[in-house]
């Protein structure tokens, strides 16, 4: 008698050159929409910071109005640590008791109010180029920018403490 002959078991060479071939069109697809979801979290992150920051912002004006609207205040009681000053036009200036206006403002006090303001779980800020999520800066004595570093540095919230209006640029 002869013996049946057995048939290896495997895949043949056209079998894997076409899975081969099915993935590499299935990764030609997938990996860009990947990569674009890196930047949809940077760009959320900010929003959500940026919202955040306005809302504070709000809420201290709120504050602020409640107690009777009366200029410029130091210490504004009823919101966070209760160390937020406020201006004559009733929008938060600084943490330190030690500016009476907006022209009085610097840097430091833009990380100080990002602090004051944001209170807890906040992305880190400070003045030094590039060692915290956010640099911020006082910009043409007018405004506070605080610019995005995790995507490298080209977004931005910035708030006026003159009117109040916090903005976001993402590019």
């Amino acid at each position: 008698m002869k013996a049946p002959k057995h048939r290896s078991a495997g895949f043949t060479l056209i079998e894997l050159v076409v899975v081969i071939s099915i993935l590499a069109i299935l990764a030609a697809f997938a990996l860009p929409r990947f990569a674009e979801l890196s930047d949809e979290a940077h760009r959320a992150s900010i929003q959500g910071t940026s919202g955040a920051y306005a809302a504070a912002v709000a809420l201290t004006r709120a504050q602020w109005t409640a107690r009777g609207a009366a200029g410029a205040q130091t210490d504004l009681p009823g919101f966070g640590a209760e160390n937020v000053d406020m201006s004559a036009d009733g929008w938060p200036i600084s943490v330190a008791g030690d500016k009476g206006t907006v022209a009085a403002m610097d840097s430091a006090d833009c990380v100080d109010l990002w602090n004051g303001l944001m209170q807890s779980n906040a992305p880190s800020v400070s003045t030094t180029a590039n060692t915290d999520d956010y640099d911020a800066t006082f910009n043409g004595s007018s405004e506070c920018q605080y610019d995005y570093n995790l995507n490298g540095g080209a977004d931005n919230i910035t708030y006026n403490p003159a009117t109040g209006d916090v903005t976001t640029t993402i590019n």
